[in-house]
């Protein structure tokens, strides 16, 4: 993949501007990042403690907050960054996952940490400012908070104490849900709707605007009520609110119509874990049982699931391929979602707890390793595309460049 890139940067020399698209690194790194994340946490939580930056349930947290799923952000928002760019966004990213492996609170870590949340931030959250749509404007402060939150637990790992380190990785995971909620909805909404359409010859439910409106408000209220124990019932009816909505928006988009088209199944079980977790989210809350491993039907579940199939359409899309002729999306969700479902049996395991985080956790990194290798597959048949002149007259060759 990036040997075709460097000869296509030969071709750039002759004044043609070089740009790539984000995704095509980002993506495959991420999904290596998120299939050793895991099992590494593992490691060294519970059998071999040298590696710091993964010792406690807080970093594996924060790992997999703002290494891997804010990497699938960028990956999927920045589009076409110039070269060079790219090569500073990237190289801060592997510096801080590499390098905080062995020398987690190394300032020079830190500060490449914090200075590929700095990117993203700067890039992305002026873009959706001057959104018509009150809707869309709310990317802006929501991706400016899940930056802010990333820089302050680099802070205090700096300062090596976290002090309040689960309510930050709650509020990190909450506002990381309201983000699933809106892009998995924009991604699913067009897509379940252009297949009726040419299947069915049927209009679809769309996008469900008032239904998007009122979880926006829900989920954007309930992170904030969460942080005074008092107030916590409250978020409860609301997180249940929501995770009722949800898994009505879904029911309207008809899955039951998408039979065929196995790709947007597996999107809609992402989204269904969306709605279920808010529901257990909800019952923790009003009970107290173990409300951080709740979390996971999020962060495995849904993020998993959600993340691995809008990947791989955007590979498979960009390479002119089909997504429903991608054989192993289906099977991603499925894996996914026993990843999830043995997670949260664990809660209650009693002796049996750690075998069941170790099923969880390399069923997880199966399902990741698998769709690293499509991605990668996908990624070097978009460059071939774009490598060969031979598929475009050479003036329309020269417009279509990454």
């Amino acid at each position: 993949m990036l040997k075709a890139d460097a000869k296509f940067k030969q071709r750039g020399r002759s004044g043609v501007a070089i740009t790539v698209p984000a995704w095509r690194w980002l993506f495959p790194l991420a999904a290596l990042h998120a299939a050793l994340l895991v099992p590494l946490s593992l490691l060294s939580l519970y059998h071999l403690p040298e590696l710091p930056l993964l010792a406690s349930p807080a970093a594996h947290g924060r790992e997999l907050l703002f290494g891997f799923a804010l990497a699938v952000i960028a990956g999927y928002l920045l589009g076409p960054l110039s070269l060079r760019w790219l090569l500073a966004l990237t190289g801060l990213w592997l510096v801080a996952r590499l390098g905080g492996l062995a020398w987690p609170g190394g300032l020079p870590v830190i500060l490449a940490d914090a200075g590929f949340v700095l990117l993203v931030a700067w890039r992305l959250v002026p873009r959706f400012i001057a959104a018509k749509r009150w809707r869309n404007r709310v990317l802006s402060p929501l991706l400016g908070l899940l930056c802010l939150l990333a820089l302050v637990t680099l802070t205090w790992r700096h300062l090596g104490s976290m002090p309040t380190t689960a309510l930050v990785m709650h509020q990190g995971v909450l506002w990381l849900v309201l983000l699933m909620v809106f892009m998995g909805g924009r991604v699913l909404a067009p897509a379940v709707n252009g297949y009726l359409m040419a299947s069915r010859h049927q209009a679809g439910a769309g996008v469900q605007p008032r239904v998007e409106a009122a979880l926006i408000l829900l989920l954007g209220i309930t992170p904030l009520l969460m942080l005074w124990p008092p107030l916590r019932p409250l978020a409860a009816g609301l997180a249940l609110a929501a995770g009722l909505l949800v898994l009505a928006r879904l029911w309207r988009w008809r899955p039951w119509a998408c039979r065929g088209r196995p790709d947007l199944l597996g999107l809609m079980a992402g989204y269904a874990w969306l709605g279920v977790g808010l529901l257990l989210l909800a019952r923790a809350w009003w009970q107290q049982p173990h409300v951080s491993a709740t979390l996971h039907a999020f962060t495995i579940g849904a993020l998993g699931t959600l993340a691995s199939g809008i990947m791989l359409r955007q590979a498979i899309l960009r390479a002119k391929g089909r997504p429903e002729a991608e054989q192993l999306l289906l099977p991603l969700a499925l894996l996914f979602s026993l990843a999830a479902v043995l997670r949260l049996l664990a809660l209650d395991a009693d002796q049996h707890w750690l075998t069941l985080l170790w099923a969880s956790a390399l069923t997880w990194s199966l399902a990741w390793g698998l769709a690293a290798w499509r991605l990668i597959h996908w990624c070097r048949r978009t460059v071939r595309r774009r490598l060969d002149p031979g598929q475009l007259p050479r003036e329309g060759y020269r417009r279509a460049a990454p």
